[in-house]
C-alpha cells in the first residue's frame, strides 16, 4: 500500500493505491516526484528541480469511504475551534502540516518525517480553524 495514504482495507477498492500506485506516473512526470516522494525524476534526485507540494489524484470518494468519519470540534477560549476527526476505530485524526512546504495531512500525530521536504516531525503545526469571530 500505499504509505502516505489511508487504506479501506478492502483490496479491490485499495487496489489503486498499491505502491507504486496507480497515480505514480502523472505525479513524477507533472511535478518530478511521486505523491509520498518514493520515485523521482533524474532532474530532481540530482537537485536540479526542487521538490514541490503534490495534489492529491486519488478521488474524493475513496478518500471519504476510506476515512468512514466524524468531525468533533473542541472549542478553546480564543474562539478557535481544533477540528478532530474521529475513525471508526476510535482513533482521533488531526490536520497538520509541514511549516517548510506546506505538504498536509490528517493523521492521529504528525508525520516522523515530511514525505515531501524531509523536514522533522518539529516542523509540523497543528492546523485550528476558526468558527467565529467575537
Amino acid at each position: 500500500m500505499c504509505p502516505c495514504r489511508l487504506a479501506d482495507g478492502t483490496f479491490e477498492f485499495d487496489r489503486d493505491i498499491i505502491c507504486p500506485c496507480h497515480y505514480r506516473d502523472p505525479d513524477v512526470e507533472e511535478f518530478g516526484t511521486c505523491y509520498c516522494a518514493l520515485y523521482v525524476r533524474k532532474d530532481v534526485f540530482e537537485g536540479r528541480t526542487p521538490i514541490q507540494p503534490i495534489p492529491e489524484r486519488r478521488p474524493l470518494e475513496k478518500q471519504l469511504r476510506t476515512y468512514e468519519q466524524k468531525t468533533v470540534s473542541a472549542e478553546t477560549k480564543d474562539g478557535i475551534n481544533t477540528t478532530e476527526t474521529t475513525v471508526s476505530s476510535g482513533i482521533r485524526l488531526k490536520l497538520w502540516y509541514c511549516k517548510q512546504c506546506g505538504y498536509v495531512v490528517l493523521r492521529e500525530n504528525p508525520p516522523y518525517i515530511c514525505p515531501i521536504c524531509k523536514a522533522k516531525m518539529k516542523m509540523f503545526k497543528e492546523i485550528t480553524v476558526i468558527t467565529h469571530f467575537q
